[in-house]
């Protein structure tokens, strides 16, 4: 345990930021898998709306430094591909 009073405050913020970023993280991820619960249930009005969701959720997760711009960029890319495959 840190004795410095700055370190304490330090690993009080880092313990406060990291869950924060892991309820992010997660919220991200349940949007992905319901979209392609979606699919998977052959439901189009509700897999068009949850791609966009999950495009959303992709794009703020990119913004507020989750992921890289290019994994979400290759996440949405493969999203649109499944949602375009099960539209034909």
């Amino acid at each position: 345990m840190a004795n410095i009073k700055s370190a304490i405050k330090r690993a009080k913020t880092n313990e406060k930021r990291r869950a924060h970023r892991a309820a992010q993280k997660s919220a991200m991820r349940t949007a992905v898998k319901k979209f392609l619960q979606a699919v998977d249930n052959q439901n189009k009005e509700q897999a068009a709306e949850l791609l966009k969701v999950a495009n959303r959720t992709l794009d703020k997760a990119v913004t507020k430094g989750l992921i890289h711009k290019n994994a979400a960029a290759r996440k949405k890319s493969r999203l649109t591909k499944k949602f375009q495959a099960f539209n034909a």
